[in-house]
């Protein structure tokens, strides 16, 4: 009995000095006059370790905030202890759509992502400050902001995922608050084709982003990747494409999540390799 309850103790010991530390930061947006939170995963080796580490952002959607990683993905830490690399969960303001809103100037969300938050993480983290050792990903509002930050600063990135990503806004112009952040789709439609992912794919001709987007087959996102998808096979864009069955929930997102930051764990090595 003692026996056994050592080992059991030892175990315990032992799963808990592995474990994945979970900052909460505030974060000044000079762009909006704002701290906002933030939250980062680091690796259980990240304090003793003497290396640089790549790093993923992952976008939540809409309605969710800057702790929804952490605290609904119960296998983030686990996986960030897998594969070594620092995760920083950003937060969109419940319904940003992570684009500086062209009629509302307190949502500069593209500008605080990329010049402000980008910056402020790779100097306060040991993170290796190069877009090949950067990726990006989200699910539904945050999925269509992964590929639209990325397909817009691919100095900054050099990888990027959806989950279930709103890739094209136009089909739902009473939805989620996108007409807040771009005016409604009859008086601005222009806003509403700048600003939708599918109509940017010509910033991505070069296959310079790797890429890797996926969207469960009973998702209402569904045509609208499957569109993507088609519009990126014509144009020659390089890129993984997943269907799987699901819907559009956290039950899909986990497992979704694991092939993600599997493909962007392998970019990373590949990019290492080839410096």
């Amino acid at each position: 009995m003692k026996k056994t309850i050592y080992t059991f103790l030892f175990a315990f010991l032992i799963f808990t000095a592995r474990a994945a530390k979970v900052d909460t930061l505030q974060v000044f947006s000079a762009s909006m006059q704002k701290n906002i939170k933030t939250c980062v995963v680091v690796p259980d080796n990240y304090k003793k370790s003497k290396k640089a580490f790549p790093v993923v952002y992952l976008l939540h959607g809409y309605s969710g905030n800057y702790r929804s990683w952490a605290k609904d993905f119960k296998e983030l830490g686990k996986q960030v202890d897998q594969y070594g690399f620092i995760v920083v969960c950003a937060d969109g303001n419940y319904g940003s759509w992570y684009f500086d809103s062209p009629i509302d100037p307190s949502f500069k969300y593209e500008t605080y992502v990329v010049k402000e938050l980008v910056p402020f993480i790779d100097k306060q983290y040991k993170t290796i400050a190069d877009r090949k050792a950067r990726a990006i990903s989200g699910l539904s509002m945050g999925g269509h902001g992964a590929l639209y930050l990325s397909f817009k600063h691919q100095d900054v990135f050099g990888a990027a995922g959806s989950m279930s990503g709103g890739v094209d806004i136009r089909p739902f112009p009473e939805n989620w608050d996108i007409k807040k952040r771009l005016g409604s789709i009859s008086d601005y439609p222009e806003n509403w084709n700048q600003n939708t992912v599918t109509n940017m794919l010509d910033l991505v001709k070069d296959n310079k982003l790797k890429l890797i987007i996926d969207c469960g087959v009973d998702d209402f996102f569904m045509t609208v990747n499957r569109e993507l998808h088609a519009k990126m096979l014509a144009l020659k864009i390089n890129h993984d494409y997943i269907e799987r069955p699901g819907e559009h929930n956290l039950k899909y997102w986990e497992n979704s999540l694991k092939f993600q930051l599997l493909f962007f764990y392998n970019y990373f090595n590949d990019a290492e390799k080839t410096k």
